[in-house]
């Protein structure tokens, strides 16, 4: 049965996209977006539209009984590489790890005249910076610093 499983979510997979060009699902994200942004206790960003070729991939946002809350934006690029949106108000530290796993400075980068810390990890790579006071702003995956970068400029 349980080969039964597998063969059903690979034939999902393998299934094109509404845009003929195969892999992962397009999802709206603007409803929880706004949503998110009501509920969240730091100031929550997102795009209001993805860069040309961009689509978001999976989204969601999930306080916690500690007060805390995450945001999550899944974004295939352009070129096919995996970024993502990740917010929390968990300590900073903890937010960068657990998004960018083996997480060394890289240097600074700005964009739209905020100065972001690049962050170079075993297997992505991310760009950093404070949300609001009580919160770590977090865009990562297997994108260029570039594209992280036409990420931020996104963000509202």
């Amino acid at each position: 049965m349980a080969a039964v499983g597998v063969v059903v979510v690979v034939a999902y997979f393998s299934i094109p996209s509404a845009d003929g060009k195969g892999g992962a699902h397009a999802v709206p994200y603007q409803v929880e977006l706004a949503s998110a942004k009501r509920a969240a206790p730091y100031p929550l960003l997102g795009p209001d539209r993805l860069p040309d070729g961009w689509k978001a991939t999976s989204v969601s946002y999930s306080p916690n009984d500690k007060g805390h809350a995450s945001w999550h934006l899944g974004i295939n690029t352009a070129s096919g590489q995996y970024a993502a949106i990740e917010q929390s108000n968990g300590k900073s530290a903890d937010v960068v790890a657990q998004n960018v796993p083996g997480a060394q400075p890289d240097g600074t980068v700005t964009v739209a005249g905020q100065e972001w810390q690049r962050v170079q990890g075993d297997r992505y790579r991310g760009l950093v910076r404070p949300a609001g006071d009580t919160g770590t702003t977090v865009l990562t995956g297997t994108a260029s610093y570039e594209e992280l970068a036409q990420l931020a400029e996104t963000l509202h």
